[in-house]
């Protein structure tokens, strides 16, 4: 399966980054929710589109780039994810 992008967490739930693979992926997701920021809320007023809308699209496309970074996350990442509690585990 290649290279793990990501470790499990030694506490909690979850991955955390593992080189520079997985710091990128963590990078581009993070450019990708503010470039979905600037397009949603820049145009504010000037396309007479209500503010719900901007919010409500802003919160579905973030909502989809996060199941999509958790997805790509999950399968790069080294061992299972479940909660831990550190080296009792």
């Amino acid at each position: 399966m290649g290279s793990s992008w990501f470790v499990p967490k030694t506490h909690g739930y979850g991955a955390f980054p593992a080189n520079w693979k997985g710091w990128a992926a963590v990078a581009v997701f993070s450019l990708l929710l503010g470039l979905v920021a600037i397009a949603v809320f820049a145009p504010l007023g000037r396309l007479g589109v209500a503010l719900f809308w901007q919010v409500a699209l802003y919160l579905l496309l973030t909502a989809v780039l996060a199941l999509g970074f958790i997805v790509i996350a999950r399968r790069k990442t080294g061992g299972n994810w479940r909660w831990r509690w550190g080296d009792d585990d």
